[in-house]
């Protein structure tokens, strides 16, 4: 990735980085005011646990229908505004979700919000990605940090409103308004300008032409016989280029998948697990999942300088383990304070694992600018599509405890990849 700016940030820099750190707050901030109401809609709508986690699948699904459109939205409005639109209308989901009076209702209120949350996610941290190339240094950590702040902001807004007694519909409303005005506010101060940079291959290619005064095309004729005898050498060599990009990229995936996994238990059976399983109040219950996000803010706060310090392959393997023994243990003895330190130390074993993974995939070779990270951004949301029917399913055939176990798989599954991802530079 080449760097526009090596001097420091002018004031443009400056705001359009405060501009990110809005929409990422407002990003996390929504949905988490939905997800400590899901026990008082499942209880409202009086479905059981694999009928509950079919439906709370519509949100990946809808992000997965919905993901790969965010490159040509991107491209044609800018990823600013299509941030702030995709913000709006993730907003009008998540209350038409609260206001569902079935099933079918709910799941489709939660496809159309998990459509607009994966082309906000990927506008974002496309615009976040543009940005840290004007500041010639990684920033991309210190905006998911924001975003976990917005979701430990929704989750205790959710947390009060349960307290105030406020209905489904009061609160949502709230949330939808207030976030929504803060998007469009920061929307003003977004960078300007196209997002794409422009192609320089044919410049290069002619650059390589002119050597020694000749024009292009006399370079082609004089190295055209050793160009087709190097030829089967060079296609052998961009194959394997392309076969280790291709794995790599799905390493990048399954990384991003496990962090997404280990979010979406928090999500979507925290507080179940600790209200019906362990006999948590509400506001107790809701501490799950602001627990995990919260410990997953302090995770990324420090991430850029643990990366620095140790390279991003020791703290995504040091997080695996982390998360694995946390959450292992606190399964191993449910209680619910273990719990909620269990889901915190997830949260923090994870911390860094969806930034790296997207840096990661827009560094790699062979891939056309920004493909890498649509990739990565869109195929991690399997891992919020496949986990709550798994989870839902196993709960029902066992318990919600085996289930959850899906948390100490990921963070195992962490330390076996993670050797894809860049060691300490020397």
């Amino acid at each position: 990735m080449t760097v526009d700016v090596l001097s420091p940030p002018a004031q443009a820099e400056r705001q359009a980085r405060t501009a990110v750190a809005v929409l990422f707050f407002t990003n996390g901030a929504l949905f988490a005011n939905l997800l400590p109401r899901f026990p008082q809609i499942k209880a409202d709508l009086g479905i059981g646990n694999a009928a509950y986690g079919l439906a709370v699948a519509a949100f990946p699904t809808g992000a997965i229908v919905a993901g790969l459109a965010a490159g040509a939205l991107i491209r044609r409005y800018g990823s600013g505004r299509v941030a702030v639109a995709g913000t709006v209308l993730t907003g009008i989901g998540v209350l038409a979700a609260g206001l569902s009076g079935s099933v079918v209702l709910f799941g489709t209120a939660l496809l159309l919000a998990g459509a607009m949350d994966a082309i906000t996610d990927v506008a974002q941290n496309a615009h976040g990605l543009r940005v840290q190339r004007r500041y010639g240094r990684s920033i991309i950590n210190s905006f998911h940090a924001i975003w976990s702040i917005g979701a430990v902001t929704g989750g205790s807004m959710a947390a009060g409103a349960i307290a105030l007694d406020l209905s489904l519909g009061q609160h949502l409303l709230i949330s939808a308004v207030v976030f929504g005005i803060a998007a469009c506010v920061a929307l003003r101060f977004c960078l300007t300008g196209p997002d794409t940079e422009p192609d320089t291959e044919p410049d290069a290619e002619a650059a390589k032409g002119e050597t020694n005064g000749e024009p292009n095309g006399g370079a082609a004729r004089e190295t055209g016989a050793e160009s087709r005898e190097l030829a089967p050498r060079r296609d052998e060599k961009l194959r394997k280029t392309r076969v280790r990009t291709g794995y790599v990229l799905a390493a990048l995936v399954l990384i991003a998948a496990s962090g997404a996994l280990v979010e979406d238990a928090g999500s979507s059976w925290a507080a179940l697990y600790l209200s019906d399983s362990l006999h948590a109040s509400g506001t107790l219950a809701a501490s799950g999942y602001i627990a995990l996000v919260g410990a997953q803010f302090v995770g990324r706060m420090i991430g850029d300088r643990l990366v620095d310090r140790f390279g991003q392959r020791a703290v995504a393997r040091s997080g695996g383990v982390i998360a694995a023994v946390g959450m292992g243990l606190a399964l191993a003895v449910p209680t619910a304070t273990g719990t909620i330190l269990g889901f915190a130390t997830a949260g923090f074993g994870v911390a860094t694992l969806v930034p790296a993974a997207m840096h990661e995939a827009d560094e790699l070779p062979g891939l056309k600018p920004g493909s890498g990270l649509t990739i990565v951004s869109w195929l991690m949301r399997l891992g919020f599509l496949l986990s709550p029917p798994i989870v839902g399913l196993v709960a029902d055939s066992t318990s919600l405890r085996v289930g959850l176990l899906v948390v100490p798989l990921a963070g195992l599954m962490v330390m076996v990849l993670a050797g894809v991802l860049q060691p300490r530079r020397r």
